[in-house]
């Protein structure tokens, strides 16, 4: 922000807006000045059309604000998690008005309004002087008819629904509202303190990959508490094993490990944007064998960089394909060229999904044509860095208790493969590798005894910020899965406060629930495991796969989004992302019976018992995936069976609900 001496603002931070003063201040101003300053702060070439609108936004304020004796004003105010800023704020005796402007328009569409909406909410979430704040969205179409404002829609957490005025009506409906419910005290409320009380958002990583690729830093787009300063803390040790190895000529490996929503993707995503933007003769390259992300993350960028650079999305699409690839691709180019890759620093996210020699060696002769092919997918990617004759780095991403398909290594295949095959390998993690959730077979302790590993703290990740409301949800839900009632119950209390919960035995109270709750552009979905066959009677049909670019990023208008509450994504669709509020369809697959939890598959015309453990783990870690996808609240659903359905009976799903209560989910 300029500094406002000549206007007699207070000098608040840089980054916070365009331009800030008192209101009096602001009346009392010359409009070429207050622009003058604006375009100084923007930086960019100024379009002759954002001119246009600053110069009616400046007057219109000035005009409707004249006969306001307090309050603070604020000209594009930064909305740092997306990406955006808000056209103006007043801040008025602890209440703040989001105001956005229309300019020439004279009709109130929903994007504007949920647009203006988000804004609001935003603050509300992740600005901290904002979260005890009155906060009221206003959309302003400037050549709209006077409207008539009957009440204000006011929820919970005191962010109102927007309303929708002309230009002429701002100054006595803003006053209308600082009479009936601000405070007559405006020390505690001082726009100073606000303005300087810090940001602190949680991106979704659809939001935080499209900011880290228009060259963002990561301190810009998450927050500043405890999580966050993990997140960097990981992000700059690996750098530093990064500059070592390339310094010193030597190859390493690091696992970084972390609970689910902690950020790993995230910080894998950060190291391969900096590394790629600062040192382009690495190549950092960020994969992962998860097809959906993959999908998504490309579309989402390509979407994005094809409106900001005018470009067409197939162009922008090409560009993004050599940043986040797909593992596979990867692994298909190492064995058509025997030369070291180009790439000198890979990421490899959700490694521990990576292929065991089963698996790898089944594909590899079945689906491309090598029938000579023998080695895990550690192992090869292993051996397709080691190429490299003087340095290179690889940093995998493992989650606890992620694995959810046959034939997924985990993190022991890759410890076993520098066991025996790479010992001149420096490898790195944290110390919690002997942790039950990242090596399940007590046998695979072994491979940790024959590995020599460095120690590093900040290699885990142990705060979730994926539930910006609630970072115990994850600890929650392994105890429920985990069949720990009594602490579960426990935890549900302090869980609650801020994230919704609840169980239903409809299916269309959970779909009205989730659209009471969800507001603005806040995405809900329904969610259900693979093996949930059936929920089919429930209109629910797994085996019907979702376009997952198209349901995570198109807008409610589609069909075949998640908005529509019609098609349902399973745990292979949502791993490694997110919502903000999901329903989760819960089947006989994994059923409380007894005091503990059966495992079963469905074949043919029944039920069969799944023996496995193996197969036991990826059912359990399959449930664990689908109740941590919620980023503001979920609510589960479990049918209530059909007494003439031998494969739906209601004791299927009876003590399934009970279990849910006693954990401490109030039913609907």
């Amino acid at each position: 922000m300029a500094s406002l001496s000549k206007l007699g603002a207070s000098n608040l931070t840089l980054s916070t807006s365009y331009f800030d003063a008192a209101i009096s201040n602001f009346s009392a101003s010359d409009p070429a000045a207050i622009l003058g300053l604006m375009a100084q702060a923007h930086g960019f070439a100024l379009e002759h059309q954002q001119r246009d609108a600053w110069v009616s936004q400046i007057e219109c304020l000035k005009d409707q604000l004249v006969e306001f004796t307090g309050g603070h004003i604020f000209f594009e105010f930064s909305i740092p998690r997306m990406g955006k800023r808000a056209d103006a704020i007043v801040f008025k005796q602890g209440v703040v008005y989001v105001i956005e402007f229309k300019v020439g328009a004279s009709a109130f569409d929903l994007s504007s309004k949920n647009q203006v909406h988000d804004y609001a909410l935003d603050l509300k979430n992740f600005h901290r002087g904002s979260h005890n704040c009155l906060i009221l969205p206003i959309l302003v179409a400037t050549q709209a008819a006077d409207q008539v404002i009957e009440k204000i829609d006011w929820a919970s957490d005191g962010v109102a629904a927007p309303v929708c005025i002309n230009a002429s009506q701002i100054g006595e409906f803003v006053s209308g509202i600082d009479n009936m419910w601000a405070s007559d005290d405006d020390k505690s409320f001082s726009a100073r303190a606000w303005s300087l009380s810090g940001y602190e958002p949680t991106p979704t990583i659809v939001e935080a990959a499209q900011a880290l690729y228009r060259d963002h830093d990561v301190t810009e787009i998450t927050r500043s508490d405890a999580g966050a300063k993990n997140l960097a803390e990981t992000t700059d040790a690996i750098s530093g094993i990064i500059e070592q190895a390339k310094e010193l000529r030597f190859k390493a490996i690091c696992f970084v490990t972390g609970v689910p929503g902690s950020g790993k993707t995230l910080a894998g995503l950060n190291i391969a944007t900096q590394r790629a933007e600062t040192h382009s003769d690495e190549h950092a390259v960020f994969l992962s064998g998860n097809g959906p992300l993959v999908a998504v993350l490309r579309e989402a960028l390509a979407r994005d960089k094809a409106v900001r650079d005018g470009i067409t999305k197939a162009d922008a699409k090409r560009e993004v394909s050599t940043f986040i690839q797909n593992i596979h691709h990867f692994r298909d180019e190492a064995l058509r060229d025997e030369a070291p890759p180009v790439e000198k620093v890979v990421v490899f996210d959700e490694a521990q999904r990576a292929w065991n020699l089963k698996q790898a060696s089944q594909f590899m002769k079945q689906k491309r044509g090598y029938p000579d092919f023998n080695q895990s997918e550690p192992a090869f990617l292993i051996s397709a860095m080691d190429r490299h004759d003087d340095w290179c780095v690889i940093v995998c991403l493992i989650g606890g208790g992620q694995e959810i398909n046959t034939g997924e290594a985990g993190l022991a295949e890759w410890l076993q493969v520098l066991a025996d095959q790479y010992p001149g390998w420096r490898v790195y993690s944290s110390d919690r590798l002997d942790d039950p959730d990242y090596i399940w077979d007590p046998q695979i302790t072994d491979a940790l005894r024959a590995t020599s590993i460095e120690k590093i703290d900040a290699l885990h990740l142990a705060v979730s910020m994926r539930s910006f409301r609630a970072e115990a949800l994850s600890e929650f839900v392994s105890h429920v899965v985990e069949n720990r009632p009594e602490i579960a119950r426990e935890k549900f209390s302090s869980v609650n406060e801020r994230y919704p919960m609840a169980v239903t035995r409809s299916l269309n109270v959970a779909r009205n629930w989730l659209r009471e709750k969800a507001r603005a552009s806040e995405r809900i979905g329904l969610l259900a495991s693979s093996g949930a066959y059936r929920l089919r009677p429930e209109g629910i049909h797994v085996k019907s796969s979702v376009d997952a670019p198209i349901w995570f990023l198109n807008g409610a208008d589609d069909v075949r989004s998640s908005f529509y509450l019609e098609e349902v994504a399973t745990e292979f669709d949502v791993q490694g992302l997110e919502l903000d509020w999901c329903g989760v369809c819960w089947d006989a697959d994994f059923r409380y019976l007894n005091g503990s939890f059966d495992c079963l598959s469905f074949r043919g015309t029944k039920w069969q018992n799944i023996n496995a453990p193996e197969r036991r783990l990826f059912l359990k870690n399959a449930y664990r995936v689908l109740l941590t996808r919620a980023r503001q609240g979920m609510i589960i659903y479990v049918p209530k069976g059909d007494a003439a359905d031998p494969t739906r009976l209601p004791s299927f799903y009876d003590e399934t609900v009970a279990y849910l209560a006693e954990c401490g989910l109030p039913a609907l």
